[in-house]
């Protein structure tokens, strides 16, 4: 099989896009530059995503602690209502109690002084 110029060349101009391809060439000056721009924006962003993280997270505890803190205040405000209530009741038996034992002496002297 004979090949005639005008097919080498086809094969020749393959080769040469290979080996120019393949060839090695040194880093453009600039590229370590981008590379560490990119990185440290990366970084800054990673910082700022996580920074917004920690900030929202504070932000759910002192909420959490905040309802927490209102619920508290108001049992505990409620038993402060409940024991006045009952002292109240209390001293309105004592006043009752008093009451009923002052009819009681007088309905003692009463039968006295009819079996008299």
């Amino acid at each position: 099989m004979e090949f005639d110029r005008e097919d080498q060349k086809p094969m020749d101009d393959f080769e040469q896009e290979l080996s120019e391809a393949f060839a090695r060439r040194p880093a453009p000056p600039s590229l370590k530059r981008k590379i560490m721009a990119r990185r440290s924006q990366q970084n800054t962003e990673r910082i700022r995503n996580r920074t917004a993280l920690l900030q929202r997270l504070a932000a759910c505890l002192v909420l959490s602690a905040a309802v927490a803190g209102g619920f508290a205040w108001r049992n505990r405000e409620e038993q402060r209502k409940g024991e006045e209530a009952r002292q109240q009741v209390l001293t309105a038996l004592r006043i009752t109690g008093h009451a009923l034992d002052q009819v009681k002496i007088q309905l003692a002297e009463h039968d006295r002084d009819r079996q008299q």
